[in-house]
């Protein structure tokens, strides 16, 4: 069994987070479907983190830890890795505190992702298609300039960041039962795992069937590493760390698996009946709640009938063939 991490994060501190980066990010607005409610049997609402600076939730958590910096820490910059999101989110926190920053992105992550990097004005240095690959290239990034590490997701302020999303959102819709989000590294779990902290409301996680270690992990009580980098959802391939696995073994986190044909017609059915643009990654919640639709007989038994939808992207590029 995995020694489990002890988080001391509690709810309070993802309410000082959200304090913190409010002149930085976008308050996101939320989103309703009377034809998706029909489809799954809920009323679903969907907080449209698409729509956030940068285009994800990842501006959240880097922002949060960015204003965390020391003097010193500030002067010689930052180093993470990324498949793109939190490197393009690192890079705008970075520019807006005029820190520098250095993001490792493995070669084969969408190009559109790679510019926005560049854009923001972070320095990209490749690396190999997996998580080991990021690791060591972003350690000796570190070495060579002296630039501090902020992980993607495996760090307490970014999981303090992430949750401010879920209090925006118990804010905005009342009496939530459930809040569903992707599993990728688990920050954004984790986040509103702390921040929705004797509210009454459960978290639940969805992630690629092409990519359960999170699912695996938390069902051997043992981190299980990354599968290979094959999901469209590319965003969620990476593994829980141990802050992470240490908050959401705790907690007891429910995750759905879905298919890669699920994650893509869910995809499908947010754009016709949202009429908004979301990346794969941010479709395996709505894609899990579908296939738990099917697995109802008659009417509901559990309790649960208001839903809340964490749509974590829309960082997707347009193609026009």
């Amino acid at each position: 069994m995995t020694p489990t991490y002890v988080s001391k994060l509690v709810r309070s501190d993802v309410h000082q987070a959200s304090q913190r980066i409010a002149a930085y990010v976008h308050r996101t607005p939320v989103l309703t479907s009377s034809t998706l409610n029909d489809l799954v049997g809920l009323e679903l609402y969907f907080k449209c983190e698409n729509f956030q600076r940068s285009g994800a939730f990842k501006m959240r958590g880097a922002t949060n830890a960015v204003l965390q910096l020391s003097k010193a820490e500030r002067e010689t910059g930052v180093v993470t890795h990324s498949s793109g999101n939190h490197g393009a989110a690192l890079a705008l926190a970075g520019s807006l505190s005029d820190v520098p920053v250095w993001v490792v992105v493995p070669e084969d992550a969408p190009s559109f992702k790679r510019q926005a990097i560049k854009r923001y004005g972070a320095t990209l240095v490749n690396c190999g298609p997996t998580l080991e690959d990021r690791e060591v290239v972003a350690q000796q990034v570190g070495c060579e300039t002296g630039a501090t590490f902020i992980p993607p997701y495996n760090d307490e302020r970014i999981v303090a960041g992430q949750g401010t999303a879920a209090l925006e959102f118990i804010e905005t819709v009342a009496d939530l039962d459930e809040v569903w989000v992707p599993i990728g590294g688990g920050g954004l779990a984790s986040g509103c795992v702390v921040a929705l902290q004797g509210s009454g409301v459960r978290v639940c996680g969805a992630e690629p069937e092409l990519a359960d270690d999170a699912y695996r992990s938390l069902a051997l009580q043992t981190l299980q590493p990354a599968l290979p980098p094959t999901t469209i959802a590319d965003g969620l391939r990476t593994a829980l760390g141990s802050i992470t696995f240490g908050i959401l073994s705790a907690y007891g986190l429910e995750i759905r698996l879905v298919s890669e044909t699920a994650i893509v017609a869910a995809q499908k059915l947010i754009y016709e009946r949202l009429k908004i643009v979301v990346e794969p990654s941010s479709t395996v919640p709505l894609a899990a709640l579908l296939d738990r639709k099917l697995d109802q007989v008659g009417e509901r038994t559990d309790g649960v009938s208001r839903v809340g939808v964490i749509l974590t992207g829309g960082n997707l590029e347009f193609n026009s063939r």
